[in-house]
């Protein structure tokens, strides 16, 4: 095709752009009314091939490929730009926070689940442990408890033993030795007899005359397992009031008296209704020992020996 007149149409019909040629300049091509294509009075303006001058600087545009621009800076606002929310009426933006440094939707976290269940497994695991360690304790106190109940004695060994009945016997005598007063070496004015009722030896007999000074019984034992603490135990009747000996272990004399007091509460003079028994609190070597009763001076001694009998540790009856 050439911009000559080929036909009824005008150049400008032919060719849109021929208004950008001189050619179609020279055969009347106008360019379009109303600001042409695109943004108006902008990129789109038109003019005519060979118009532009080049090195000149617009005023809206920016500096030439290669040069620095003589007004402003990249960081200074551009005169033909504007946010929408800098002009009147624009509307406001804001940059919200999600709550809790991040949700559970999109883009965010959600709870942290795991971590709760671990959290709350430990707990339970704590709680279990301390009551394991409590129960274990319990149970060790009642144990220590239980081992020491009966070991520690209240009183010391010369101290003297509470009222008894007259019934002698435990489940300990079985194991050591035991005498009846006939079995007994006497002496002072110490001898035997079996007129008063009511004596634990065999055949009743008691050893009488204890109530002058100098006399005496002695029991040598035999088969002591092992030596350190045992109990004696004296049956006797006294007449209504209380009376008392020497107790000598392997010819030590104890401090304390041997206590021959009226636990019965017999009549004076009664000495059938005055049988009963007491102890005293010793230490024996392993094998053989002596145990002597005897009337001292600064002893009553008004009393009838019937049986003595050994106890391991230090106990009551």
């Amino acid at each position: 095709m050439t911009p000559g007149n080929n036909g009824a149409s005008t150049p400008e019909d032919d060719d849109p752009f021929g208004y950008l040629y001189a050619d179609g300049q020279a055969n009347g091509a106008q360019p379009p009314s109303g600001g042409g294509y695109g943004y108006p009075n902008s990129v789109n303006r038109v003019r005519a091939v060979g118009t532009r001058q080049y090195g000149q600087q617009p005023q809206h545009a920016t500096a030439p490929y290669g040069q620095v621009p003589q007004q402003g800076s990249y960081s200074q606002p551009n005169a033909h730009y504007a946010a929408p929310e800098t002009l009147p009426g624009g509307a406001t933006t804001a940059q919200q926070q999600v709550p809790g440094g991040g949700g559970g939707g999109r883009g965010g976290r959600g709870p942290n689940h795991k971590g709760l269940l671990i959290g709350a497994i430990a707990v339970v695991a704590a709680v279990v442990i301390g009551i394991g360690v409590a129960m274990l304790g319990g149970d060790k106190d009642k144990s220590d408890a239980g081992d020491e109940t009966g070991t520690t004695p209240t009183q010391s060994q010369e101290s003297k033993p509470s009222p008894s009945s007259s019934k002698g016997g435990g489940a300990s005598e079985v194991e050591l030795p035991k005498i009846d007063a006939k079995a007994l070496r006497l002496g002072g004015g110490a001898t035997v007899a079996q007129d008063v009722k009511g004596a634990k030896s065999d055949g009743g007999v008691y050893v009488t005359g204890f109530n002058q000074v100098g006399s005496s019984v002695t029991w040598t034992v035999n088969g002591i397992p092992k030596s350190g603490k045992y109990t004696v135990y004296i049956g006797y009747s006294v007449p209504g009031k209380d009376q008392n000996g020497t107790l000598t272990i392997n010819s030590t004399p104890l401090k304390a008296p041997a206590d021959l007091k009226n636990w019965t509460g017999a009549a004076v003079g009664d000495y059938e209704k005055g049988w009963t028994k007491t102890y005293n609190y010793i230490q024996l070597n392993k094998g053989t020992n002596t145990i002597e009763l005897s009337c001292e001076q600064g002893n009553q001694c008004d009393a009838l020996i019937d049986q003595m009998w050994l106890a391991k540790g230090w106990v009551k009856s």
